[in-house]
């Protein structure tokens, strides 16, 4: 194989002077470095704008919800009251503790809920697979974490 490019090896001659091998690694090392701060820059703003858009929506979510269920819940309580007791003696402490319980487990479902989807945040999982192999990147030996 008269055209082939052989890789050198550790036994073969390296021409380069030990100033330019250690500036070689320098820049390689300042390259990879570079690369993985990209990458976890890029999954950070990522997970970033999930976390945002989904605080956002539970945010907006929560003070529509608050507005409607305020007045809903004086209706309904004014309701429950004559209900239980009548026009003359309306019921308003059974008739307040009654939706305060059923407003709790309304609470309790958008609250898991929402840390469902908080809890789907990827954190930065490219970054440190790749990060892992720096070690071995640094001995030469790459390969073996592929």
């Amino acid at each position: 194989m008269s055209g082939a490019h052989i890789p050198q090896t550790a036994h073969q001659d390296d021409d380069r002077s030990i100033g330019q091998i250690v500036a070689d690694l320098s820049q390689n090392f300042s390259t990879l470095v570079r690369q993985e701060l990209d990458l976890a820059k890029a999954e950070l703003k990522q997970d970033a704008t999930r976390a945002g858009s989904g605080a956002g929506m539970l945010a907006g979510a929560g003070i529509t919800a608050h507005l409607a269920l305020t007045f809903a819940s004086l209706a309904l309580w004014w309701t429950l009251a004559i209900w239980i007791g009548n026009h003359d003696h309306p019921a308003l402490g059974w008739s307040g503790l009654i939706l305060a319980v059923l407003w709790g487990i309304v609470a309790a479902a958008l609250a898991a809920t929402g840390r469902k989807k908080m809890q789907q945040i990827d954190g930065l999982p490219r970054t440190t697979e790749t990060t892992k192999k720096i070690p071995d990147a640094l001995k030469g030996n790459e390969e073996r974490n592929r």
